[in-house]
């Protein structure tokens, strides 16, 4: 997304340039990402919930935790780029009114295959509404101390969002159904949409030269192939309907590339990718956030399915990582400037990988005092790389390429996401399934149907009763607890490899000289 943003009136609030209302447009940005944050951790402690109700198989069950992610990762280049072209604040709105409806169909879903239709919409939306928050945020805060704050506040809110939506959840279905977890949506959809109407400068990349309509096809097209293609083999898939998506998102985005650099307006200016800095903090975005919500939907299961805690308590055992993470992005801007981004970046790793390794811990008993240790250090460990990366990865894109490097940075996050919980599940799934075959006095049949989930397991021997019934609860629980160990000390060898990556950082943050305070750049007039 080549060109330099342009902020207009709106309504005659706010002036062509917006430096004196910059931090009430940080607020709406940030209420926009809650919206998204929340949806995207509210169904973790429901999916026990909706494995009983809707039954859905192992690889069914994934795609109703990961098709938002993967579907909002596919579009962000799609939407961001049109939002260049038609305004992002437009966009925005109609991201939050499709959020709305969709959330309406996910809540009453009476099969596994409308709930998944339901939060690929749920995707959809999500995908209008995600590029919009940091490349406006990059054009409002041209200084980079200002910037580095409004960058720890929109990553806090991300934890919070990422905090109410397990606690909101377990409160809901303490009381609700299942269903419940998505209805909340929907008010916050009725107040965004006035107050972001109202409120929100309109913003536009450079309208110079035409929208690359078939480049930002073939960049869904080849992000959704290889994350699809991912998920089959985690689901222990090896057939052509695997291989295929691998050659055709691989040819897809390797076609994609070749085309943006012969386009003289390219959808995403790929230089961007030459400065070290730049693609070092897409690839630590990716892996931290490969780590974190892999682990969340892990530790929400574990809580809830080998603990016996209810939705409610889960909520809130998981509270402390995010009560860690919004400390982590509230004293980031301070950290960064005395540390700078490569000790931030690399420290933050090396935190997140002790805060792995101290949860590995976790058995078939509670720990109180060591899942508290160990989610408080996860959280502030993930919080602080994440927050550095991103702003390591705005602050070296040039504002004219300000669009550009919010996609690049809100794919690789979703990227990162939904790889996670296809990784990550399938290291679980891959360590568990093993353990529960061949139980004495369980049929072939029922074996198959408990190596799916552990809930499945004990809907199994629920149905078979008496001691074999008991055996196989039993096996089932240590082979997750085992399966969860063997997942751990995966993503702690990942985050370990981020912390090398993250080496190639620079030392020190280096603080351009800014205009006048608070001033947007002024826009270049086709």
């Amino acid at each position: 997304m080549s060109g330099t943003m342009t902020v207009t009136a709106v309504r005659g609030r706010f002036p062509e340039r917006v430096g004196g209302q910059r931090w009430v447009v940080l607020v709406v940005l940030c209420v926009s990402l809650l919206l998204v944050a929340v949806d995207a951790t509210v169904l973790h402690v429901a999916v026990p919930a909706v494995t009983e109700d809707l039954r859905p198989g192992g690889i069914e069950l994934l795609w109703i935790v990961d098709t938002y992610p993967l579907v909002c990762a596919s579009l962000l280049i799609l939407f961001g780029t049109l939002g260049d072209k038609v305004g992002r604040r437009r966009v925005l709105l109609l991201g939050y009114a499709l959020f709305g409806v969709a959330s309406g169909l996910a809540a009453f879903a009476g099969s596994a295959q409308v709930l998944i239709l339901a939060r690929a919409l749920l995707g959809v939306g999500g995908a209008m509404i995600m590029p919009a928050t940091l490349s406006i945020l990059r054009q409002v805060f041209p200084d980079r101390r200002e910037r580095a704050l409004a960058i720890g506040i929109w990553s806090a809110v991300a934890a919070v969002g990422a905090a109410a939506g397990p606690l909101l959840g377990g409160f809901l279905l303490e009381h609700f159904w299942w269903g419940s977890v998505f209805l909340v949506n929907i008010p916050l959809m009725l107040v965004s949409l006035p107050v972001g109407r109202w409120l929100l400068p309109e913003s536009k990349g450079d309208t110079e030269g035409p929208w690359d309509v078939v480049g930002a096809l073939m960049a869904a097209g080849g992000l959704f192939s290889v994350v699809l293609a991912v998920k089959r083999l985690g689901g222990g898939e090896f057939g052509g309907l695997t291989f295929v998506p691998v050659l055709l998102g691989g040819g897809l985005l390797v076609a994609f590339v070749r085309r943006q650099r012969r386009r003289p307006y390219p959808l995403v200016d790929l230089r961007m990718f030459a400065r070290p800095a730049f693609g070092t903090s897409v690839l630590c975005i990716v892996l931290a956030m490969l780590a974190l919500v892999g682990l969340e939907l892990i530790a929400a299961q574990y809580l809830q399915l080998v603990l016996g805690l209810s939705p409610l308590e889960t909520g809130l055992r998981l509270l402390p990582l995010t009560i860690a993470a919004m400390a982590a992005g509230l004293a980031g801007a301070r950290l960064l400037r005395r540390v700078g981004p490569r000790r931030m970046v690399c420290g933050g790793f090396v935190l997140t990988a002790v805060a792995v390794l101290t949860l590995t811990g976790m058995g078939g008993s509670d720990n109180a005092g060591l899942l508290l240790g160990g989610f408080v250090l996860l959280g502030f460990g993930l919080e602080t790389t994440l927050f550095a990366a991103y702003e390591s990865m705005l602050s070296e894109a040039p504002v004219e390429q300000a669009g550009g490097a919010a996609a690049v940075g809100e794919t690789s996050y979703q990227l990162g996401a939904g790889i996670g919980i296809a990784l990550l599940g399938s290291v679980m799934n891959a360590a568990y399934k093993p353990g529960v075959v061949g139980v004495v006095g369980v049929p072939a049949e029922a074996s198959v149907a408990a190596g799916h989930s552990l809930g499945e397991a004990y809907d199994v021997a629920g149905e078979i009763g008496g001691p074999a019934g008991g055996v196989l609860r039993r096996v089932a629980r240590e082979s997750f607890v085992h399966g969860l160990h063997v997942t751990l000390l995966v993503s702690a060898g990942l985050l370990l490899l981020g912390a090398v990556m993250a080496l190639r950082l620079p030392r020190v943050m280096q603080v351009e000289v800014p205009g006048p305070r608070g001033a947007c750049p002024p826009a270049r007039r086709p």
